[in-house]
């Protein structure tokens, strides 16, 4: 777990760059405290932080195989490297001077060309230079686990771990001051969405790399994007005993391989199955495991609780850290500023800070990210359950009970259920979070384009998914959007924040092999989600968490919005310099409105502030979050 920085200059002036990478990779240290390198030849520049977790004394990158021919540079973790250092020793006769994945990386990409990202069962965004052939080869993982970002202008194109670093070299690449053009439709999708959808970034010079796709690019070159991975659900698998057993086996396998390292392995824990599963299956490798959990100290929003009493019955030390209103507030300028593109999660603060926490005991965690999607995990997943009445009901009839629902009084009961029961699931499902209508929206932004909508995002992945049943189509756009553009990001965004590796063993290949085959009777039978993931975990989980709704990291915003944190989010729409962008006195009536009741506004008021505190650090650059300098204790 790393971060890298990769320049293909256009003309042949590299070793001219080499500074500027040098300058730049100091704003993603967090990401690799423990080593920091470049290398570069005529045509190429590449820099590297290392945190480092596999084969730690050696491995060291920018890293060199076959006498030079290639380097490459490797953020992530492949899980099956020892399996595939043993075929390409044995098939081909490799050799390797390390012990580590990176260099089984190169060398499978050696002798088995583009076809290697097949291979690798991990996560994972790496760039390889072939001084030979003069090429740069590079790719992200299936699920958009790990980050890449790409800025192409007349000096060349760059990649990097952060999106920060890319913009402080924007001037090698002949780009103008990105922080002056902003992408408003990366915007409204994100006021849509609470996040910036793939692959766009808020600044509209800066795109990323598409989780599932690989590139190559030539020195003053197009480059060339091919999509290797597609997430196709087929009900293939069966149902019953024999495939929860299956389910049970593979995820075993998953955790055994996510367990590798040379550094301490823990787990976040929170009240759900999914995270007490991957902590329950942890225990089996090491018996000294420690366990994490963040909550608050209101009723209603913590499951530290339910976590305490997963870990005694799995037998783990646990940790837990309760997180107040006023170092939330504190704290979220810094957050921002990791993020790099806004996310409006609310989440993404405890989790930073349980992060901190772990750090301080470990190098590594593992944690149930995946599962939900895969598996058919959210109680939304439901919804076409509750709406199949509707489907019965003409056309014609549907759209007057839609016209019907806008006539009923604002959080009335019944009028978003009529509203939604009026359209079809590609119009009404576009992920899990849904900030801001249409309606509210043209309320706030300035620059509001009724042409601009959620199907810009999704239309394409409904297209693919065409003749499958609603769930599974929701399960595919949800893996193209709210899990690569909200959950990963901030998974991995907070926890690299604090020089953590985070692993999700659900986002395997292995896991999704068999998960992406489930009929829909084992995702939502018997008025529950996950239905075949429960049953597979009935003896690995214990009971009191088996059939639970999870929770995940609720945070108390609608209360604390009202009370805490009202003057505090008044200060910041009051010194925002983004009313050309954002009408700030609706943003003030909207608070005002949240304060006084009974409407909760508290999630679309929360996804403004974190938009207003990311232009004040990226485009007004008036806030300056103070940026620690990674320091941990050695008790590793």
């Amino acid at each position: 777990m790393c971060g890298l920085l990769g320049l293909l200059t256009a003309g042949a002036d590299a070793a001219a760059r080499t500074g500027p990478i040098a300058g730049a990779l100091r704003c993603a240290r967090h990401r690799g405290p423990d080593e920091s390198g470049t290398w570069n030849d005529p045509d190429v520049v590449f820099g590297f932080n290392r945190l480092s977790i596999i084969d730690v004394e050696r491995s060291h990158q920018p890293l060199q195989y076959a006498d030079g021919r290639y380097t490459i540079v490797f953020n992530g973790e492949i899980y099956n490297y020892v399996e595939l250092r043993a075929e390409l020793a044995q098939r081909h006769g490799a050799t390797f001077a390390t012990d580590g994945d990176t260099e089984a990386i190169v060398a499978a990409y050696h002798h088995w060309g583009p076809a290697a990202v097949n291979r690798l069962r991990g996560m994972f965004a790496f760039l390889i230079w072939d001084a030979q052939e003069r090429v740069l080869f590079g790719a992200r993982d299936p699920f958009g686990i790990k980050p890449l970002f790409v800025a192409n202008g007349p000096g060349g194109v760059a990649f990097g771990s952060e999106k920060k670093s890319l913009l402080e070299i924007a001037p090698a690449l002949g780009l103008p001051n990105p922080a002056s053009d902003l992408d408003a439709a990366a915007l409204q999708h994100y006021l849509l969405l609470q996040y910036v959808p793939e692959p766009a970034t808020l600044h509209r010079a800066i795109r990323r790399v598409e989780s599932g796709t690989y590139f190559t690019v030539r020195p003053g070159g197009e480059v060339e994007y091919e999509r290797y991975f597609t997430p196709v659900f087929h009900a293939g698998a069966g149902a019953g005993p024999g495939v929860h057993r299956e389910i049970a086996d593979v995820l075993r396998d998953s955790v055994a391989k996510h367990m590798r390292a040379d550094v301490t392995v823990g787990a976040f824990l929170s009240g759900g199955i999914d995270s007490t599963a991957i902590a329950a299956l942890a225990k089996q490798h090491n018996p000294n495991l420690i366990t994490f959990t963040t909550g608050f100290e209101r009723e209603g929003y913590s499951e530290v609780d339910v976590a305490a009493e997963s870990a005694a019955a799995i037998g783990v030390r646990h940790v837990v850290r309760t997180v107040k209103p006023d170092e939330m507030m504190a704290a979220l300028p810094l957050i921002v500023w990791y993020l790099d593109d806004p996310v409006a999660d609310p989440a993404l603060v405890p989790l930073w800070f349980i992060a901190r926490e772990a750090r301080q005991h470990v190098k590594v965690v593992l944690s149930g990210e995946g599962a939900d999607e895969l598996f058919g995990g959210y109680t939304i997943y439901r919804e076409p359950l509750s709406l199949a009445p509707f489907e019965k009901v003409p056309g014609s009839l549907r759209g007057l009970l839609g016209k019907a629902s806008t006539r009923l009084p604002e959080g009335m009961r019944g009028k978003d259920l009529l509203r939604r029961g009026a359209l079809p699931l590609e119009q009404r499902y576009y992920g899990n979070a849904r900030i801001f209508r249409d309606d509210q929206l043209a309320g706030v932004l300035r620059q509001y384009d009724p042409r601009c909508s959620h199907t810009d995002v999704t239309a394409h992945h409904y297209r693919d998914s065409a003749g499958w049943d609603p769930v599974s189509r929701m399960q595919h756009v949800d893996l193209f959007t709210w899990l690569r553009g909200d959950i990963l990001v901030k998974a991995d965004k907070m926890t690299m924040a604090n020089s953590l590796e985070l692993r999700v063993p659900f986002l395997d290949p292995e896991v999704y092999g068999v998960a992406s085959g489930l009929p829909l009777s084992e995702k939502i039978a018997e008025g529950t989600t996950k239905y075949a993931l429960r049953r597979a975990l009935d003896g690995i989980v214990p009971a009191h968490v088996l059939n639970r709704r999870k929770l995940g990291f609720p945070v108390p915003i609608r209360h604390w919005l009202r009370d805490e944190m009202y003057d505090w989010a008044r200060e910041i729409i009051r010194d925002s310099q983004a009313d050309h962008l954002v009408d700030l006195a609706a943003v003030q009536r909207m608070l005002d409105a949240h304060r006084d009741g009974p409407i909760d506004h508290s999630r679309r008021i929360w996804t403004l502030l974190v938009f207003l505190l990311w232009h004040g650090i990226f485009v007004e650059q008036r806030i300056r979050p103070e940026i620690p300098e990674p320091a941990y204790p050695v008790r590793l």
